[in-house]
């Protein structure tokens, strides 16, 4: 099958939404199907467009099998509500020509990734226009998330916003999302049951999988062997509630034993690191590369997963499936009732959101009990390998897509003798521009 796809966000970033669409596109190309991409340059976490690569030009690539269409956008320095809006509009008009020019191409599924909502009525047109299949996924609920978090505040703005979405996802043959709570929600929304397909992150299980020895960066950091290590890996921004870690970090600066590593880039780390320092307790890292991600993961004994409690069910953290396979529990902020709480529940702990002392009973209750984290990191790795393996996910990804053009889903996978686990690993490699 031809199958297009349209999302802001793609490789080579390392985290959020362009990591998975790119593994995504990739497996697919990968299970024989002709694969383009319409995104725009990388820019994320960081806020600044990749080196090699340009804001203000159009641009193509091959990358993992996939024929990529990078589209020019504005990106802030400091994004805040309005400039985050102008940016989300600079890739929907930059995108438009780019995805016009895929109509004579003529794909047989057009599948648009949320967010950016900006850019989909572009996606969802050209489908009408070309007789595709169309598809919408839903990484997370940016105008309700938008609101919830007050980067917009204004009444009238978020009525407009709520029922431009609804109209949208109203008119796609498929909108998935990544899990149960928010499928409900995308029913609330008034898509139909049979519309809504559960399509949840995945994680490559054998390449994150527990080490048989301490992670290389604890000696590259100077972490006395014995000490136990709060990891929180990912983007630095405004949903995460990292607020409330520091002050955790700063409440435990007494316990000699535990020390906390932050790793990533995003705007929220500037404030981190000026509320850490002095604190010897705490250590930095950049993002760093995609073949060290088993290593880094490794150097946890906790994970530490802060969220804003007006985010719950309106984004999943797409980095607790890694924390998961990597056989580590994991302390998360989630209310009893969330789907985070669910995901979390005997594979780690939860505490409430915004609660200081309950975050940090919790991490110094868990770092003094080694039976107990051997337990809850071993049950987080059996869920990973059941639940969130990338073969079993991108199988049933693929599958839906043959079914709802008209393919047969249980024929064989092109000429291609790999299985579908094999055909994800190939996908899920760090790759390259060819």
């Amino acid at each position: 099958m031809r199958i297009l796809v349209c999302g802001q966000n793609y490789a080579p970033e390392l985290t959020g939404t362009g990591k998975y669409t790119a593994e995504m596109a990739e497996a697919l190309a990968a299970a024989g199907h002709e694969v383009r991409v319409v995104c725009a340059p990388p820019y994320y976490p960081d806020w600044r467009v990749g080196e090699g690569y340009s804001a203000t030009r159009y641009s193509r690539e091959w990358r993992g099998g996939v024929r990529v269409y990078r589209a020019p956008l504005w990106v802030p320095r400091r994004p805040t509500g309005a400039t985050r809006l102008l940016h989300l509009a600079s890739f929907a008009l930059g995108a438009l020509p780019a995805l016009a020019a895929q109509a004579a191409w003529r794909p047989h599924a057009v599948i648009a990734v949320a967010p950016s909502l900006m850019s989909v009525p572009a996606a969802l047109a050209l489908a009408r226009l070309a007789g595709a299949r169309s598809w919408l996924h839903v990484q997370d609920y940016e105008v309700d998330a938008a609101f919830g978090l007050g980067l917009l505040r204004r009444p009238w703005l978020r009525r407009a916003a709520l029922a431009v979405e609804r109209f949208l996802m109203r008119r796609f043959d498929v909108v998935s999302t990544i899990s149960e709570k928010m499928a409900e929600h995308a029913a609330r929304k008034g898509v139909s049951a049979a519309r809504v397909f559960r399509l949840p992150n995945w994680v490559d299980t054998a390449a994150i999988f527990p080490l048989g020895r301490p992670s290389a960066y604890r000696g590259e950091l100077g972490i006395a062997p014995g000490q136990i290590v709060v990891l929180y890996a990912g983007n630095m921004g405004e949903k995460q509630g990292l607020e409330v870690l520091v002050c955790a970090v700063a409440a435990l600066a007494g316990h000699a034993g535990i020390t906390f590593v932050f790793c990533g880039t995003g705007p929220a780390r500037p404030m981190l690191e000026t509320y850490c320092a002095g604190l010897e307790n705490c250590r930095f890292l950049p993002l760093q590369p995609a073949d060290r991600l088993n290593e880094l993961l490794n150097l946890a004994d906790i994970h530490v997963l802060p969220q804003r409690g007006d985010a719950a069910d309106l984004v999943m953290p797409s980095k607790l499936t890694g924390m998961l396979a990597s056989g580590r529990p994991t302390v998360a902020m989630a209310n009893a009732g969330t789907e985070l709480f669910a995901a979390v529940a005997g594979r780690g702990v939860a505490v409430p959101p915004d609660d200081i002392d309950a975050l940090a009973t919790a991490i110094k209750t868990l770092a003094a009990d080694a039976a107990r984290r051997a337990g809850l990191g071993a049950a987080a790795r059996a869920y990973a390998e059941a639940t969130l393996s990338s073969g079993a996910v991108l199988a049933r990804l693929d599958a839906r897509l043959r079914a709802l053009c008209g393919e047969d889903p249980e024929q064989p996978q092109a000429a291609d003798p790999r299985g579908a686990e094999d055909l994800a690993a190939h996908a899920l490699r760090p790759g390259k521009t060819e």
